[in-house]
């Protein structure tokens, strides 16, 4: 979803000239891979996009996955870059490397300060790696490596498997299925109490670009809009965008995960960028997409 994104952004841009691999064609896991594909195409700029995500029920369930394989990732890409003599590369992480109880709005000085939400501890320690990574080769090697920190994405092109995907494609599919069958109610996880922030993809796109443009960006620096809202709002506002009408039902037995994750984006706003799309017209346009998606068989749920 982000790389696809971040493709939409720069086709086109004067002087960009786009090396692109799919999964198929690249395992970013393996570091021989990686050294090969630098060693031919000799990048300039690296943006390092892939992770496995996924949300609660995929973190709670396959952990090990979650660590080993973002780990490799990240170590595979950013190593290899800098063997191969990338001079700047920037690494995408998210807002789950901030601890649990983290004050809000959550600013960059407090990594590291207390435990990870347990529901995503081990994605947040492998993003974590990836960001000390960065900015360790930058102050010991000298080269441009930095990142950046995104709240929740979503857009076109998300995962809408039914236990895998995030909150909002989770929820998008659920009520256009319940919808089509005229269903008289949707259950929702959780209390809907807990308050998160939305960032559609694209928005973080530009801000990728605006970034690579700093001469001496932070080591790493929050992306998101600076506004949050409660999940059962969320929740409302999905069923109102598709057209359900039945009941929404909630299930405090699930896991509700983070009371609280709003990014503080002050530093990224004084840097000249923040997000230009609202809650309402996000989800406006990435249903539009869902149901493009859908009709033309390239739905993606994995």
């Amino acid at each position: 979803m982000v790389g696809a994104a971040l493709v939409r952004r720069l086709s086109g841009q004067a002087g960009v000239s786009l090396l692109l691999r799919t999964r198929h064609e690249l395992d970013l896991k393996d570091a021989k891979a990686c050294a090969d594909f630098y060693a031919a195409e000799r990048p300039d700029v690296v943006i390092v996009a892939a992770a496995k995500v996924g949300g609660i029920h995929a973190n709670n369930t396959y952990p090990a996955e979650f660590l080993f394989d973002n780990l490799a990732i990240a170590t595979a890409t950013i190593d290899g870059a800098y063997r191969a003599g990338v001079k700047r590369l920037l690494f995408l992480g998210s807002s789950c490397i901030y601890p649990k109880h983290a004050p809000q709005p959550m600013r960059e000085d407090c990594l590291l300060t207390s435990a990870l939400e347990p529901t995503n501890e081990a994605y947040a320690i492998a993003k974590i790696a990836g960001l000390k990574l960065a900015q360790y080769y930058r102050k010991q090697y000298g080269v441009l490596y930095h990142s950046a920190m995104p709240t929740n994405l979503y857009g076109p092109g998300d995962n809408y498997h039914p236990s895998n995907s995030h909150v909002l494609p989770a929820l998008i599919s659920r009520f256009h299925e319940a919808k089509l069958a005229n269903a008289p109610e949707v259950v929702a996880w959780g209390t809907g109490k807990p308050m998160r922030e939305f960032l559609h993809v694209d928005d973080l796109a530009d801000a990728c670009v605006h970034l690579l443009s700093l001469e001496s960006p932070p080591d790493w620096i929050n992306v998101g809009t600076g506004q949050d809202v409660t999940i059962r709002e969320l929740t409302e506002t999905v069923a109102s965008v598709v057209g359900y009408s039945g009941q929404i039902v909630w299930d405090a037995t699930k896991p509700d995960g983070t009371p609280r994750k709003l990014m503080d984006v002050s530093l990224l706003r004084g840097l000249g960028w923040s997000a230009k799309r609202s809650l309402a017209q996000g989800i406006q346009q990435t249903y539009a997409a869902y149901l493009s998606e859908r009709a033309s068989g390239k739905l993606r749920a994995v």
